[in-house]
């Protein structure tokens, strides 16, 4: 009764759109995660191609999602946070459907460049709705229930579409599809626009420099978002090397390995939330400093690993590095933006992912090709610290005016 009664007034605490997006997300990742981890796959079997053809595919989608992470943000400053996230779910619950049908090279760089363009569509709008709906007060704890819910369908739907690939690949593009489709009808018949359009005619009553400038302008967030970028390499590196790094120089196979991404899942579905409770009672830089020094441990300890035992608690290390950061962040940057800029702050938060994505892989790659593979281990740990300190100075630098939202 007592565990009823807490899930009650947690419900009462946040508005029902918010809930709203919530479940929608369910939806939605647990349908894209049917398919996506087993894209290059399907693809490679779909063209009978090299691996490195069909991997380029992933490159292109996520330099079409930086182009698409400026793009976002204005939109959902200008036209509004729900048109964006209705536009994004829409494009790519259709682009899942197509690609059930391409058969071609050329077919497959469309598809993945209008996902790339419209995924980020939805997170700048996405994040910028939460801001808009939840106080300040709360959005540590929203943005964790937030990931907490990602977290929990992302371990869902891998176990499900694997068993429906397996049958046909047709059924996980379709579980793919309908999951994106349906959040978008939810979006667009239950939930209300939450652009403050007061905001909006002030900002065109007083002279103010538009677009993105005033963003450029305000050097503490843009430090802020250089320094987070730099970091997030250190991570990006251990998800995407670490895999290979250990079946190649360990003979850790992928049946076992996949226990270790999984275990990232469930910490977040689990103790994301007891995290947050300790997080939020504290500043957000000093906090965001501790997350990034776990990303830069759990990075550099994997040159200490040579077994499964080992890679696996690296993750956990990088796992609670993930915890303490990813929701600090984002109230920070919800915190920080004027109510008419909040789609541009995310944007170029988000942009800032999306360069760590970009450049890890080919920093890791030199340093593996040019030194040992080793070096991957001691470059992350390296990055991890060098961003570590900046978010130090940051913090001791920065006043707790400074920390709120800026006057407009």
């Amino acid at each position: 009764m007592n565990f009823l009664s807490t899930l009650r007034n947690l419900y009462n605490e946040y508005p029902r759109q918010y809930w709203l997006m919530i479940a929608g997300i369910v939806i939605a990742t647990a349908g894209g995660s049917m398919i996506w981890p087993f894209m290059l796959i399907y693809v490679s079997g779909k063209l009978d191609m090299p691996l490195s053809s069909v991997a380029a595919l992933i490159s292109i989608n996520a330099g079409t999602g930086l182009f698409a992470s400026l793009i976002a943000g204005s939109l959902a400053d200008k036209v509004g946070r729900k048109g964006v996230m209705n536009f994004s779910l829409t494009m790519t619950g259709i682009a899942y459907y197509l690609l059930m049908h391409a058969e071609t090279y050329p077919q497959f760089v469309g598809l993945m460049v209008m996902i790339g363009l419209s995924n980020p569509m939805y997170q700048v709008g996405a994040d910028a709705m939460l801001a808009d709906i939840v106080p300040s007060e709360k959005r540590t704890d929203a943005y964790a229930i937030n990931r907490i819910a990602n977290n929990a369908a992302f371990a869902l739907g891998p176990a499900v579409g694997g068993f429906l690939a397996a049958t046909s690949y047709n059924l996980a593009f379709y579980g793919a599809s309908i999951g994106f489709l349906t959040y978008s009808l939810l979006l667009f018949f239950l939930a209300r626009e939450t652009l403050n359009k007061t905001a909006k005619k002030m900002e065109h009553a007083v002279p103010q420099k538009g677009g993105f400038v005033r963003v450029l302008q305000d050097k503490p967030y843009m430090a802020f978002v250089f320094i987070v970028s730099l970091g997030l390499v250190a991570p990006t590196m251990l998800w995407i090397l670490m895999p290979v790094y250990a079946k190649t120089n360990f003979g850790i196979p992928e049946d076992l390995y996949g226990w270790i991404p999984t275990t990232n899942a469930l910490m977040c579905v689990f103790i994301q939330y007891f995290v947050t409770l300790v997080t939020r009672k504290h500043p957000t830089l000093p906090v965001l400093t501790v997350g990034m020094f776990f990303y830069a441990i759990g990075a550099g300890s994997v040159a200490l690993m040579s077994s499964f035992w080992g890679f696996w608690l690296s993750m956990v290390i990088l796992t609670f590095g993930e915890l303490t950061l990813v929701p600090t962040a984002s109230k920070y940057v919800a915190d920080r933006a004027p109510e008419d800029m909040r789609g541009r702050y995310m944007s170029i938060y988000w942009l800032g992912w999306g360069l760590a994505r970009t450049l890890s892989p080919l920093v890791g790659g030199f340093l593996n090709d040019s030194i040992a593979p080793v070096a991957i281990w001691i470059g992350g740990l390296a990055i991890g610290l060098t961003s570590t300190f900046g978010l130090f100075l940051l913090s001791r630098l920065s006043s707790p005016k400074q920390t709120l939202p800026i006057e407009t």
